[in-house]
């Protein structure tokens, strides 16, 4: 069974850091793609950026220079990195993988179920 299990959500002043982990299982993690996405109230869920299998990274415009994502593939974790936190990005932080769970080799989507993230001016 697949699952993805955020957590490292908090309160904290502009200007600040928090680092947010993604612990998944059910499925061989380092053979995929991974990705954050983000919703704040009456907005459109946005994504914050993702992590191939080989490493490689990409982000929105918004968190470009600010967030970092990175992985461990031994502890089957993605985390990811929020610096210079601006009360714009306060947020619900979704963790997202596309995988093939099952020998079929049906791609099925899973989310997370996500962790707040209150930035204060």
């Amino acid at each position: 069974q697949v699952q993805l299990v955020e957590s490292g959500g908090g309160l904290v002043q502009a200007g600040g850091s928090l680092r947010l982990s993604c612990a998944a299982s059910g499925f061989t993690f380092s053979m995929y793609s991974m990705g954050w996405f983000r919703q704040a109230p009456g907005k459109e869920r946005e994504l914050v950026g993702y992590i191939e299998s080989d490493g490689s990274t990409d982000y929105g415009d918004s968190v470009k220079g600010r967030f970092t994502i990175s992985r461990d593939n031994y502890k089957n974790t993605m985390y990811l990195q929020m610096n210079s936190l601006k009360p714009e990005d306060t947020a619900v932080y979704l963790c997202y993988a596309l995988v093939q769970p099952y020998r079929d080799g049906r791609y099925l989507d899973y989310w997370g179920q996500g962790t707040q993230v209150t930035v204060s001016s």
